[in-house]
Parts: C-alpha cells; sequence; structure tokens
C-alpha cells in the first residue's frame, strides 16, 4: 500500500469507462464526464487506503500465531472491499439495520425501536442486506 495515488491507474480506469459511457450513446459534455469520473475514482482510491488502514490497525492487535499470511490478507483485503461497495449500494436504514445486527449484535426487536420501525421491517431490512451478501458470496462461483 502506497502513500499516494495511482496517477497512471486512474487515468487507465477514467478512460476505460469513458470508452464505455461512448458506447452507450454520445457524450454531451465530455470534460465534465472525465472530471466526475476521475473524482469517483479517486474516492474510490482514498477508501480503499482507509479501509486497509483500518485493517492492518486490526491485524496489529492479534496474537502473532493468529495473524493471517499475506495471500489470507489480500483475499480478506478483497472481501471487505466488494462487500464495502455492496453496503455503499443499500438504502441507508438496510445498511445501518445490517451494520447494527452483525458488528454491535444487536437483535431485531431492539433495531426496531432504535429507528422506530416495526419488528417486520428490521427483518424486511435484515433479508435485503443478507440476500445481497449472499449474490456478492455466490454471484462468482
Amino acid at each position: 500500500m502506497g502513500d499516494t495515488l495511482k496517477p497512471a491507474e486512474v487515468a487507465q480506469d477514467t478512460f476505460v469507462r469513458l470508452l464505455r459511457a461512448r458506447q452507450a450513446q454520445p457524450l454531451k459534455e465530455p470534460r465534465a464526464y472525465l472530471s466526475s469520473i476521475t473524482r469517483g475514482l479517486m474516492i474510490d482510491q482514498l477508501r480503499r487506503r482507509a479501509l486497509e488502514q483500518a485493517y492492518l490497525e486490526s491485524l496489529a492487535l492479534l496474537p502473532e500465531h493468529e495473524v493471517p499470511s499475506e495471500e489470507q490478507r489480500l483475499l480478506i483485503l478483497d472481501t471487505l472491499e466488494r462487500l464495502d461497495q455492496l453496503l455503499d449500494q443499500l438504502n441507508p436504514r438496510v445498511r445501518q439495520v445490517f451494520l447494527l445486527a452483525q458488528l454491535d449484535d444487536m437483535s431485531c426487536p431492539q433495531i426496531a425501536a432504535h429507528f422506530g420501525v416495526s419488528h417486520a421491517t428490521v427483518e424486511r431490512d435484515l433479508a435485503k442486506a443478507l440476500a445481497a451478501c449472499y449474490r456478492l458470496r455466490y454471484a462468482d462461483a
């Protein structure tokens, strides 16, 4: 993990996205579209860096015999990045319900009280999030 963004990779990814968009329809404002794509890619890289840093900090707390190998670390980071992207696409309440259930170990009734919604609503939100995780896990299989 470097300390700087990789401009060549951002430029390449930007133009790949631009070419895909041109195939769909001609661009009316190509310069603005390029800026938008580049900004999004830079944000993605910064998010990935923050995710990697948080992961490395959590690894530092593990006993030495529990630290995963370099290959396992890369697989875990890839999975975390894909999960982060998936969660970012969910409805905000669905995402929060999932995170409260998974990370804070809150029950459905506790989450329902937290949001002031019904137990059934929380169960539906949780089912949506889990279904998205399932698709993420088994889409490549």
